[in-house]
Order: structure tokens, then sequence, then C-alpha cells
């Protein structure tokens, strides 16, 4: 991997007292930016963190010295230094005068790109997603690079803060052959990328910080012409993108659909959904959370399409380690510190588990995917796990006389973040809505009760543990060895088993599919101690699972 960063450039417009100890400085080639602000010492900040490159305090005279040796700023109040990629950022106070800078140091890195290289030789668009200073623009600088010399495709870049290229009228040598379009304000990004397609003819644009509802429709729109999109926008997540009403149509949008009453009762869900809206105008998406670390979803239409149905479990993670590249499938669902835990035994043939239901235990399905398996701790007395529970509004004495006498491998934790259920008091829960925000948003299984009575406690522990009884199954050992329709057919079983067969008590057809598949479905439906039936003709053999 070779690094290009032209810092000697950079220094040289720092004062002395700034420029000299960052010259000696042991890890300067590491250097991320530099921080001046009036009225405060210098800062250096490197990947280990900031330090004082000087007791001395910037003064208006400093501030003025390194404004007077960069470019003029934009309306985004960025800057540059020609012929080099670093960037110059202003901050101003009320009267418009500059305050503060914020020197990033532009490195141009050859060979970053060498795990991802099969994505961009297929010719589908692809979207980087990552927070602020993990290296995108960085990375598609890169790809700019490749797809025009190595692939000798059209490349035009849309530079909005000359971040890409470089400072001035010549572009950056990091880019290649691609071509650089300029935009003269940020506001007018959207309207350069039509005239990029109608004027000059790419096969491929290259887009950084798409931020803005135009910007948006601008890209889908060169989509739907048939050219190659490269882009990059902020969020950790792709689940964040969907979330994001401005951002949303780049992956296709997201509206409220209306089902009919069989089909809302088919996939147990209510009769107002989320769907998505159209083809997404990336086809391909790339977590950046760390620098040698990426997560790859290859088709982003049906990643999308599962996070909104609530089950997307598997992540595909590309990692490079000294110069070897590592591709690995991973449970999204799973703590990786909970994966490596050995169980010697699940509870799901715990004779304490009571078939009947009670109706005076209500049960909150709270949205999104189900956790599996969920976190736990080997007992003192036996080879179970505890189940975790908070309880909220309740006696914790009276809960573990309860479990003590029960022998149930349970136990109360008083953090929330632990917990793998709630149980709490019906009149208690309605009055705190933030405890089913939390909830929700960890997807965490919510139980409640009338009263704190013994009799209410000891139904609702038996019915918490008929429910999770099988939750200590390695769902990524289950899977293991499956090919990817297998997998789809295993995800859609446990989903209509737990949302409907469990919750509800009520059978459930599942789709048609292949015989190898529909075997792994039974072997499934057995795990969870139900039974099931093969219906219909081959090729639309389907399974019907029946509750106990």
């Amino acid at each position: 991997m070779l690094i290009a960063d032209d810092l000697d450039q950079l220094l040289e417009i720092l004062p002395h007292f700034i420029r000299y100890p960052l010259e000696i400085h042991p890890n300067r080639k590491k250097l991320i930016e530099i921080v001046m602000d009036l009225g405060r010492r210098p800062e250096a900040r490197f990947p280990t963190g900031p330090e004082y490159l000087s007791n001395r305090i910037v003064s208006w005279y400093d501030l003025d010295y390194s404004i007077k040796r960069v470019g003029n700023f934009s309306g985004d109040n960025r800057s540059g230094i020609e012929r080099t990629l670093h960037r110059i950022s202003s901050i101003r106070n009320r009267q418009g005068s500059i305050i503060g800078l914020t020197c990033r140091v532009g490195r141009a890195v050859f060979g970053t790109i060498s795990s991802i290289r099969d994505l961009i030789e297929s010719g589908r668009s692809i979207l980087l997603l990552g927070k602020p200073g993990v290296g995108k623009t960085t990375v598609i600088r890169e790809i700019a690079r490749v797809l025009a010399d190595e692939m000798e495709k059209r490349v035009v870049i849309i530079d909005t803060s000359n971040e890409i290229a470089g400072d001035g009228d010549i572009p950056h040598p990091a880019i290649g052959r691609a071509r650089r379009m300029q935009v003269a304000c940020p506001e007018q990004q959207h309207q350069v990328m039509i005239e990029a397609v109608e004027n000059h003819m790419p096969e491929v644009i290259i887009i950084d910080e798409i931020g803005t509802e135009l910007e948006s429709l601008a890209a889908r729109t060169i989509a739907e012409r048939g050219v190659q999109l490269v882009g990059t926008a902020h969020g950790n997540h792709l689940e964040s993108l969907v979330k994001n009403p401005i951002l949303s149509d780049l992956v296709g949008g997201i509206q409220y659909v209306t089902l009919g009453d069989d089909e809302a009762k088919r996939r147990g869900t209510q009769k107002s959904v989320l769907e998505r809206k159209a083809s997404p105008a990336f086809q391909i998406a790339i977590e950046i959370h760390e620098r040698d670390s990426w997560v790859i979803h290859e088709q982003v239409d049906e990643t999308i399409d599962q996070i909104l149905q609530g089950y997307q479990t598997f992540i595909q993670r590309r990692t490079i380690l000294n110069n070897i590249i590592n591709i690995t499938c991973e449970d999204n669902t799973v703590d990786a510190s909970i994966i490596k835990k050995k169980r010697k035994k699940t509870i799901s043939n715990n004779k304490e588990v009571e078939s009947k239901i009670s109706s005076n235990i209500d049960k909150e399905i709270v949205v999104g995917i189900p956790k599996m398996p969920i976190r736990g701790q080997k007992s003192m007395y036996a080879d179970k796990q505890f189940l975790l529970i908070y309880p909220y509004g309740l006696d914790f004495q009276e809960l573990n006389s309860v479990i003590d006498i029960l022998q149930a491998p349970l136990a109360l934790c008083r953090e929330i973040s632990k917990a793998d259920v709630i149980l709490a008091l019906r009149a208690n829960l309605k009055l705190n809505s933030k405890l089913r925000q939390i909830a929700r948003s960890r997807r965490v299984t919510i139980y409640t009760i009338h009263t704190n009575t013994v009799p209410q406690i000891t139904r609702a522990l038996r019915k918490i543990l008929e429910i999770n009884s099988v939750t200590f199954i390695r769902w990524s050992e289950f899977c293991r060895d499956k090919s990817d329709d297998q997998i789809v057919a295993l995800n859609e079983a446990k989903w209509a088993i737990e949302k409907i067969v469990i919750a509800k008590k009520q059978p459930v057809e599942l789709l048609s599919c292949l015989a190898d598949s529909r075997r792994i479905q039974h072997e499934l439906v057995k795990f969870y101690n139900l039974r099931a039936r093969s219906l219909g003709e081959e090729p639309y053999r389907r399974l019907q699972i029946y509750p106990d």
C-alpha cells in the first residue's frame, strides 16, 4: 500500500511555533489534522489522540499568516493548497471573521480498495457509508483512479469542495485520467451532477458527501440513465439511511402499505407495514467502520427488505490483515463475545415449562430482529444457562423466592442493557414511555402482569420460560454450511414460529421451497417442540406448522 501525503506543503502554511514541533514529531506520518483556535494552544490530532504542539496561544496574526497562504474560502468555508489534497476549513464569528482553522491532512493511498475490487469491476453503483474522518474520500479517490486508468472508463468526479482532486484548476495526479468538475457553491452540486451526464457522456460519476434531497433525487436520475455511480454519505449503518427521510431515496425509499386481512395474518404483522418504494439508486452498500474492516451489502434491495421486515441476520465483513484479504459471514444478531461461549445444554426440555397459557399474562412483541441466542450466564447448580430478567416495579425478593421454588434457569439483573426480557407491572409500564423506547431499540421483549402477587409472578415466569425455551440455540451453528436459499428458508420458518405459532397460537403456512430446504425447516420445527407437515405437489410443496 503506497501513501502520498505532500505533508511538507501543508506545514509551510503554518507559523513556525506550530510547524517546527511537527517536523520533528516521530508520529508525523500518521497526523490526521491540525487545529488552530484563537486564544488557545495549537493542537495536533493523531489516531492515538490529540497533542498540544506549543504552550503559546494562537493570535490573530498567526491565523492571518496561514489564511494568506491558502486559496479563497468557498461557501462551505473550505479551502485548500493548490496541487495537494489537504483541506483547510474555517470557523467564523458572527461578523464573518475567521477565528479558527482545521487543517486536515489529505493523503492518496494507492491499493486501499484491493478488498472490494471485484465489486468495482461488476459495474454496479456503490454507496460508501461511514462517520466523518473514517476515510471515505480516500477510498473514492482510489476508486476513480482504478476505474479511469486500469479499467479505462470515462470517469467524471463531481468535486464540490475540491477535496477529491485537490485545490486549483489542475487536478491532483491521484485521480489518474479521471476528469474533475468543480462546483461553484455546495447548493449547486445536484445541477452539476445532471450537467455532467448531459454534456460529458460519462460511464462513471463519482460524488462525495450526498447530503440533500435534491442531490439524492439527482443520483436516482443518473442511475436511471444507466450511469454507474460511486458516492458517499454520512451514516454508520444502512439502517440509519433507511430512517433518514432525506437520503432514504438512495436505497429505494420507504412507504406505508396496507395489507389485506389474509396477507397480514400470513405474515403475522399489522395491516399497515413499511415496504420499499422503488429500486435503489445504489445496488451495493459498503459500511466503513474501521480503515481495515468493512461490511458489504452486495444486494441492497434484499437487505432493505429484510430490515423493514425485521429479520436481517447475516452480514458480510471484509478485513485486510498483513495484506491478506479475509471475507467472513457474521450473525448480525449475536454479540461476538457470546459466540465464543460454549453452551453445554439447552433448556428446551425443561420439565417446569407448562403448555397452558395464562390469560393474566400479556406479551408485548417489540418490533425488531429477534435476539438469538440471548445473553446468558452459567448456572451454579446445573449445566443450564440463566435467562436474565429486568424487573420493573416488582419486588426483587419475591421474584427471587419464586425463582428458587421453581428451580428455573432464571436470574434478575438491575441493568436493562444486560437483560434478555423485561417483566413489568402493566400500570407502571403505561407511564414509562422511555422504558418502551429502550426495549424497542434493544429488541427486548416486555412481559406485563396486572398485580404484584406470587401466583401471577409464578405464571409469568413459567410463560417466559415456555416462549424462550429454545432461544439458546446456536443460530450461527445451525446455519453453518447452509446455502443462501436454505438460510432464507430457515429465517422464514424461525420468524413464522416465533411471531405467529408461539406468540399467537395459530398455524402458519410457509412459502413453497425445495425438498432440502423443507428438510431443515422440519429440523427447526423439532427444536421448537412443534409439529409440521408438508402440503401440495412439487414444485409448490410447502410446510405448515401447527401450535403445540
